[in-house]
């Protein structure tokens, strides 16, 4: 039985090829700089020749049958290679030219083809520079421009070749001339490093390495031929295929392998080709001869590392008495880095707001460049941490083999991800996910939880996985899908440990409890028992719930192939020979079932099909009556079935203490226990669902309003009165303020002025009242002579406020109107009312208007510019109703004073 467990993630994605764009950009963002005026200038230059390598390209695949067919007759003889050559669906015949009579279709084309009397093919467009006929032609009889034949080199012979061989090696051709477009395209060679480096070897044993070459150096000639006219073009085909031309000569480069102390740590392999495709990465070393620029970007590489950011360009703060040791030789890379790692910035930032084995795995990241490898490295780097903290933990690592062998005394440690070196094969998806920019702030560890889910059975974990009943399947898998989230914390099972079984009867017969009541029958609580007491050999019990119905053979029959199979059986599959010896008192029923078990119907059910853990589930069930008990008593049928089979295992539990003792000679076997997993799965059945099972759930739900004037919170009576003095807390402000600031503007004027009459005299003042009254306020107004402060005190003063607001009421209703007008509250409390009824009665109304424009309130609520508007809140929260009502109706059409404060409330405590 395998088992497989892996720590992949299907969001790691590796970037194996770079366009000029891309590799420009990751490298600036590496240092962590803006992009330099040459790169500025490489970027211009390859988008500028965008359309110039798109178009190279096309004209590539337009000629690719002609340079494929020029160097397939270079280096095959004796027939038409063309004619191995697979390819895509072909277009209209109209729409190509061939290197023949332009009477033949394309039908006939093909037919010769077959027959290998085509030896070459024209260029698939018409009007290509350096196509048609005769260049086809040509290309048969001669190889100028195409470079040295190696010495070598010989024509290989079609028929002896045969066509399987001749048509992998026209298929290689063709993907050479992909990879050169796809190459030309991107503007990234590592194409055609990563895909041909290695192919040397390869071909050599099925072809010819010097053929290969021949071709490789005729596909170049006949691509330049289409860009003769072209000196770009020319430039840019020669590049690639030279690329193309030495990267197949060249040897294919062992592969990386990871530096560890023994070969079983060593992980997965990398091969050379994807290392080189990820060198653009620079590696920062400090040396003695570097100038003072080059060892501060050594400095600030570090500070990238350990850090994850530039702090000296970022938030201008450095370590510089470290910076200055380093530089001037006194300490080396090395010590810079552990210094880094236990100052108070890094301990501040990625320490102390993270639990130890969060801690760790950043820790792991900046100096090692990688994520944790193993449950056991986490362990013992766990108790470092939590038994020296950061500064052990540091030390640990800094001071580790593993440093020495990759960084050294001088190179600041880098990011060992994928195309850097090989991947542990575990846990290289955790790896790619530690180093995302935003890692550190993840609260929650990612190895610590990946290293728990492993699927594979462990030395205190159950057999099956991370479930505790897994048997419950009904005939899945046992294994859990991958795409299913194991649990996060797999079920502990040792030898001390039992699985939690329901017994099927009353509770007092629980061999738990009471062993030996094995033998005693369920009775109505639990399963029907079919027991043969009169044919029995050596029974002796008593019958219990068997009457005579059930004590037929007939009866006892059907119920041994039920519990055994798990069903009725066809006519062919039941035993008739054994039946027979059972109705004759020949065998007892415990024969029977051992008869039954070891049968050919049984045996493809629960034991060819399955694994063998759960056949051993099944099989136990069927003849015990209930699922294992722990991992001990599976070990031991496990052990039994390596060493003897399938056989020994019905025998071992047939004649098991325990089968005896339950059922006897005389009683068919019966289910005694179950899980609760398939108790669970029996309740949901059809026809199996109890009464209030699938009925629509009326679900209560509580008046919005309720929620939201909930207290969430305990309140004390200190507290509650303390609200209550401290008044309305949320500002609840009018929609519209209006402010005249720039008297320029006209409509912003008259928008204020008409605010100014609406909150004045509660309305619209009409036009001929204007000019009768206000003419001279407004204009004075306009001309900056006056602000708006004394332009609404002159509206109070005026003799249309006296006639509406003050001659028909009395003192406290004036002032309750005045507070509304002008302060845009209800009067605050009697107080406030004796207060401005003094002055009302000593001065007039113009004077108590005066009071209320000049006082400090209005200063701080309104200012010099602003029109008064409704307030909210006012202060304290008893005069909000008194507002509220002030402002819901016409005051000045009643007669009713809003008394301005409540009976005072005495104090509780």
């Amino acid at each position: 039985m395998s088992v497989k467990a892996s720590g992949g993630s299907s969001v790691a994605r590796p970037q194996l090829y770079q366009t000029v764009a891309l590799s420009t950009i990751s490298s600036a963002e590496q240092q962590d700089r803006f992009l330099e005026k040459s790169e500025l200038n490489q970027l211009t230059t390859y988008f500028q020749s965008g359309s110039k390598r798109l178009e190279i390209a096309q004209t590539l695949t337009n000629n690719s049958d002609l340079i494929v067919s020029r160097a397939a007759n270079r280096i095959f003889t004796g027939g038409s290679p063309l004619a191995y050559l697979e390819k895509p669906e072909e277009e209209p015949a109209t729409d190509r030219q061939m290197a023949m009579s332009a009477a033949k279709t394309s039908e006939e084309l093909q037919k010769q083809r077959q027959l290998g009397t085509v030896t070459y093919v024209e260029s698939g467009k018409t009007g290509t520079s350096g196509g048609g006929f005769l260049s086809g032609l040509l290309s048969v009889f001669t190889t100028s421009g195409a470079g040295p034949t190696p010495p070598g080199f010989r024509p290989i012979s079609v028929v002896n070749y045969g066509p399987s061989n001749m048509q992998k090696s026209l298929r290689d051709l063709s993907w050479f001339l992909r990879y050169v477009t796809y190459a030309i395209v991107a503007g990234d060679p590592n194409i055609l490093v990563v895909n041909v480096r290695g192919l040397r070897e390869v071909i050599e044993n099925a072809c010819s390495t010097d053929a290969t070459i021949v071709a490789l150096q005729t596909m170049r000639s006949a691509s330049l031929d289409s860009f003769k006219r072209d000196e770009e073009g020319t430039k840019i085909v020669t590049e690639y295929f030279d690329v193309l031309i030495s990267e197949f000569k060249a040897a294919t480069p062992s592969n990386k392998l990871r530096q560890r102390q023994s070969k079983d740590l060593q992980g997965l392999q990398l091969p050379q080709s994807y290392f080189n495709a990820s060198e653009n990465r620079q590696k920062f070393v400090m040396k003695p001869g570097l100038s003072q620029t080059e060892k501060q970007a050594v400095i600030k590489a570090a500070y990238r590392q350990i850090f994850e950011r530039d702090i000296t360009k970022a938030y201008n703060q450095s370590i510089s008495y470290l910076e200055s040791q380093v530089k001037n030789g006194d300490i080396s890379m090395k010590e810079f880095v552990r210094r880094l790692a236990k100052s108070p910035l890094y301990r501040q930032q990625f320490f102390q707001p993270f639990i130890n084995s969060r801690a760790l795995e950043l820790a792991f990241r900046h100096i090692l460049g990688r994520g944790p490898s193993s449950r056991e490295e986490v362990q013992n780097y766990f108790s470092i941490v939590s038994s020296g903290g950061l500064a052990a933990l540091v030390d640990a690592l800094v001071d580790s083999q593993e440093y020495s062998d990759y960084f050294g005394e001088e190179t600041v440690p880098y990011i060992r991800g994928l195309g850097q070196e090989a991947q542990e094969c575990r846990n290289w998806g955790m790896q790619q996910d530690l180093f995302n920019y935003s890692a550190p702030f993840r609260k929650i560890p990612q190895f610590i939880t990946t290293f728990a889910k492993y699927d594979r059975p462990l030395p205190d974990q159950h057999v099956y996985g991370s479930g505790n009943d897994p048997l419950e399947i009904q005939f899945g898998a046992i294994f859990p899908k991958e795409t299913r989230n194991p649990s996060s914390s797999p079920a502990p099972f040792n030898k001390d440990t039992k699985r939690i079984l329901i017994h099927r009867g009353p509770g007092i017969n629980n061999q738990n409890s009471n062993p030996a009541a094995r033998a005693t029958f369920p009775g109505s609580l639990g399963a029907k028992v079919f027991r043969a007491n009169q044919i029995s050999t050596n029974g002796s019990g008593s019958g219990a719930n068997a009457d005579s119905n059930e004590t037929s053979i007939t009866a006892i029959t059907l119920a041994c192939y039920r519990q055994v199979f798990g069903r009725d059986v066809y006519l062919g599959q039941r035993l008739s020979v054994q039946e027979s010896k059972l109705a004759n008192g020949e065998i007892s029923v415990r024969e029977f079932v051992r008869a039954l078990a070891k049968s050919d119907v049984f045996r493809k059910m629960y034991w060819t099909s399955l694994y063998v853990v759960k056949a051993i589930e099944y099989i136990h069930r069927r003849l015990l009556g209930r699922p294992t008990y722990g991992r001990p008593e599976m070990n031991k049928y496990f052990d039994l079935c390596s060493k003897k089979g399938f056989y020994a295992l019905v025998d071992a539990i047939i004649d098991s203490p325990e089968y005896g003792e339950a059922f006897g000679e005389d009683t068919v076997p019966y289910e005694r226990y179950l899980t609760p997993a398939g108790l669970q799965l029996r309740q949901v059945r059809p026809g199996t669902l109890g009464e209030g099972i699938g009925a629509k759930v009326e679900k209560e739900e509580t008046p919005r309003f309720i929620e939201l004037g909930a207290v969430n919170s305990i309140r004390t009576k200190p507290e509650v009165k303390y609200r209550i003095n401290q008044g309305v807390t949320v500002q609840r402000e009018q929609t519209k303020i209006f402010k005249l600031i720039d008297l320029s503007d006209k409509v912003a004027f008259q928008n204020a002025v008409r605010a100014a009459y609406r909150q004045i005299f509660e309305r619209d003042v009409e036009p001929y009242v204007v000019k009768d009254q206000f003419t001279v306020l407004e204009s004075r107004l306009r001309n900056g002579e006056i602000n708006v402060k004394e332009f609404i005190e002159g509206l109070g003063c005026s003799e249309l406020y006296i006639k509406e607001f003050y001659t028909p009421f009395p003192n406290t209703k004036v002032i309750e109107l005045g507070t509304k007008h002008f302060l845009g509250r209800a009067p605050m409390n009697q107080k406030e009312i004796q207060h401005y009824n003094l002055i009302l009665a000593s001065s007039g109304i113009r004077a108590f208007i005066g009071a209320m424009v000049n006082s400090m309130e209005y200063l701080q609520v309104f200012g010099e510019d602003t029109i008064p508007y409704r307030r909210f809140p006012t202060l304290p929260a008893a005069n909000f109703p008194n507002t509220q009502r002030l402002y819901n109706k016409l005051t000045k059409q009643d007669n009713e004073l809003v008394v301005p404060s409540f009976e005072p409330v005495k104090s509780k405590v």
